[in-house]
């Protein structure tokens, strides 16, 4: 298998994980993150699925779906913001709530990174982490992550009070 650590695999998304995607994207309580507002429509899915499988190279993004030892989807990982000519891209990841703090999320990211300086041969990536998500700042950090900056007040919660954006890069 392509992409594969002891507990975690990452594989290219399917026409099967329609209902999965559907159930991720559709989690209210990762939407402010995403700066999303509505849910997403069966229909826009199927639509997303079926250009999953273009090039990066062309979509300039790649979303991998995070599956457990059994081969089931827990999560995805993104690259997006893909920039060839200056070697970096942004990611992003979710795990599902019943799956989170059993280390695929770090399995998965060090999957990634490994994939992205080896294979697309990257020079940089980068991430944007609310503040107050001190889960994902400590899993960036331990992936060799840097702090760059803060962007202050920068998403607006759902109880009208504002968060913070940390910044986050890792050189190669």
């Amino acid at each position: 298998m392509f992409l594969r650590s002891e507990h975690t695999y990452l594989r290219a998304l399917e026409p099967t994980d329609l209902d999965f995607l559907y159930t991720l994207e559709n989690d209210i309580s990762t939407w402010h993150v995403g700066n999303t507002l509505t849910p997403y429509s069966k229909f826009v899915l199927e639509q997303y699925l079926e250009n999953a499988a273009l090039d990066i190279y062309t979509v300039k993004q790649l979303r991998l779906v995070i599956c457990n030892h059994k081969l089931d989807p827990i999560g995805a990982i993104d690259l997006f913001d893909f920039d060839p000519l200056h070697r970096r891209a942004g990611i992003g990841i979710v795990v599902s709530a019943p799956h989170r703090g059993q280390g695929h999320a770090s399995e998965a990211l060090n999957l990634l990174l490994g994939y992205c300086q080896h294979t697309l041969q990257l020079h940089q990536v980068y991430c944007s982490i609310t503040a107050s998500n001190h889960t994902s700042l400590k899993l960036f950090k331990n992936a060799g992550f840097e702090e760059v900056g803060v962007r202050r007040e920068w998403l607006r919660k759902s109880d009208g009070n504002w968060d913070d954006v940390v910044e986050m890069q890792r050189v190669f």
